[in-house]
């Protein structure tokens, strides 16, 4: 059974993972990572995630655990440190994290050709399910139809649009031939003409705390067809990423997704 760790075990995002794989028959919990100055440094992680404890403490450092893959939904900086490390001892990695640049991508990229890695904007099995009905929606409505996508997250989501909107902008516009980095449109303010047929708009909200809606709008004269995704807990996320933990045994060096994990492609 694969030994798992959890990066930022600490975390919002930590806890419920670490619930997630212990929930998990088929994953054994082994470890969870937290900053070397933090107090939780120690701490049971059954304790963390409000489990009772399990007898497993937290490590201030990747050196000081013993796992076979990493699941990691923290910071860029800190992901790919994590994937450095990974690389470097031969450890599966899962990396939920949103916010990456161009560059960064690139890095986790070049970690996979020596290990079993597995990136996407959104762990969610129905998100990832959304992501192939896009594709198949504007395939199918081309370019009669306007698109326009709206995302909202919680307060203290630091990034924007989401990982999950940018992905979804990606599907859709791959399906129609255009390139997301031309036609994207993040906000619109004061005399802005016209819409340009080509474009795909985000628009983003942050309020309260909801943990994520995506909304995808294709609309032309007469009618509009919407494809929404609404998450009302981050267990989905979790469980998804554990899915693909389990998908990873045994798989070779690579870079996947979670398409790859559902078997849509």
């Amino acid at each position: 059974m694969i030994k798992v760790a959890i990066m930022g075990a600490g975390g919002r995002m930590g806890r419920t993972l670490i619930q997630a794989v212990q929930d998990n028959p088929d994953v054994q919990l082994a470890a969870g990572i937290v900053e070397p100055d933090s107090s939780l440094v120690g701490v049971d992680l059954g304790e963390l995630a409000g489990l009772g404890k399990l007898g497993i403490k937290t490590s201030g450092s990747l050196e000081a655990a013993d796992f076979d893959l990493l699941i990691d939904f923290t910071t860029p900086a800190v992901t790919l440190k994590s994937a450095a490390f990974c690389s470097a001892h031969g450890k599966a990695l899962v990396v939920g994290t949103t916010g990456l640049n161009d560059s960064e991508k690139i890095e986790l990229a070049r970690a996979a050709e020596k290990i079993p890695l597995v990136f996407a904007p959104n762990m969610s099995v129905g998100v990832n399910v959304c992501f192939r009905l896009l594709e198949l929606a504007a395939a199918a409505l081309g370019d009669d139809y306007d698109v326009e996508i709206v995302e909202a997250h919680h307060r203290h989501k630091v990034d924007a649009p989401s990982g999950t909107a940018l992905g979804m902008g990606e599907a859709v516009a791959r399906a129609l031939g255009r390139n997301l980095k031309e036609v994207a449109v993040y906000g619109r303010e004061g005399q802005t003409g016209a819409r340009k047929r080509e474009t795909i708009g985000f628009a983003t909200m942050r309020v309260g705390d909801v943990v994520g809606d995506h909304t995808v709008v294709f609309g032309t004269e007469g009618e509009r067809v919407e494809i929404t995704h609404k998450a009302s807990s981050r267990m989905t996320f979790a469980k998804g990423a554990v899915r693909a933990a389990g998908w990873l045994q045994g798989r070779s060096a690579g870079l996947y997704d979670m398409q790859d994990v559902l078997d849509l492609k």
